[in-house]
């Protein structure tokens, strides 16, 4: 089913849940212990996170360095295939710009709809980790818009080779990313929107979001969103403090604000464990503002705390 479909068919907030393949070496026993609990709360749909490779340098017996590419988290297109089997519900993979040629993400849109997956997030993506600008492959997409176009044009039966005619038409449902904060490297929040409303207009299906503590500033973008035409359902994304690094990291990272009384609590927080309530305290106040404003879905992203994320919605539902 689309999360589109979802979204529609459901009388209340729904809730979904995002989660890192598991690095390389590891099976998917860990995914299954970190989902399995969380699977009381009968979530709409699983989103996968896509990881672009990574360069690093080894040193050769010659003294030497040579450039060597791995990645670190492979396995998406699997995960979500073994998550829709094993647990009978949608998984949502992501596609990302970075790391990837047009025909790589062609294949990979074939082994989606071969297996019955009918969701895709489009991203650009970020920069690597070693690299301060985003750089697209030599054959592949700049923007985001550019790799939803080429999922569009799938949709329509429209392959990269010209002479491929009668190309099947895959029916997938296109999710695209939102900032309600604004993304980093927008001008201003009036251009960032300006993109978002031309993706939807190219056929982005619904938004959702960066994560956010102040849920006044969801509020705030939803309505610019509406103002300027983009009426597709926008879905919060959410993900709880859990320790006192967080408080640096995550504006330094995600270009996201902490609300004052939330950084107070923190920095007054003696260790991580106390941390780890007011996240959640907080978290959970959240939440409930965002049901009773009947947003479509709260959407966590559960970063491998399985426990926490489980202690929030338990106290939600």
């Amino acid at each position: 089913m689309k999360v589109t479909d979802h979204l529609t068919n459901a009388q209340d907030t729904v809730i979904s849940f995002e989660i890192l393949p598991p690095q390389k070496g590891k099976g998917i026993e860990s995914i299954y212990n970190h989902l399995d609990p969380l699977m009381e709360f009968k979530p709409a749909f699983i989103n996968v996170t896509y990881h672009r490779s990574e360069y690093i340098f080894k040193k050769k017996r010659d003294g030497a360095f040579e450039k060597v590419e791995i990645r670190k988290r492979p396995g998406t297109v699997g995960i979500c295939a073994a998550i829709m089997n094993h647990y009978k519900i949608d998984a949502v993979p992501h596609l990302i710009c970075g790391g990837f040629s047009k025909e790589e993400t062609e294949n990979a849109l074939i082994d989606l709809n071969f297996l019955g997956i009918d969701n895709v997030l489009v991203l650009r993506g970020d920069a690597p980790k070693n690299e301060t600008f985003f750089a697209a492959e030599p054959d592949g997409h700049h923007y985001a818009i550019e790799l939803l176009n080429q999922v569009v044009n799938m949709n329509h039966g429209i392959y990269i080779e010209d002479d491929l005619t009668d190309g099947l038409k895959t029916n997938f449902c296109i999710g695209v990313a939102g900032y309600p904060e604004k993304h980093f490297e927008a001008p201003n929040m009036e251009t960032d929107l300006f993109y978002l409303k031309r993706k939807v207009e190219q056929g982005a299906e619904y938004i959702t979001t960066q994560m956010f503590f102040d849920n006044d500033k969801f509020f705030a973008f939803e309505q610019c969103c509406r103002k300027n035409g983009i009426t597709v359902p926008i879905i919060p994304g959410l993900k709880p403090i859990t320790t006192k690094r967080q408080l640096t990291v995550l504006p330094h990272i995600f270009h996201i604000d902490i609300p004052t009384d939330l950084s107070k609590a923190i920095i007054a927080s003696k260790n991580d464990d106390e941390v780890a309530k007011v996240g959640k305290e907080w978290m959970i106040t959240q939440c409930r503002e965002l049901k009773a404003h009947r947003v479509p879905a709260l959407h966590f992203y559960t970063m491998g705390k399985t426990h926490i994320i489980y202690e929030i919605v338990k106290n939600i539902i």
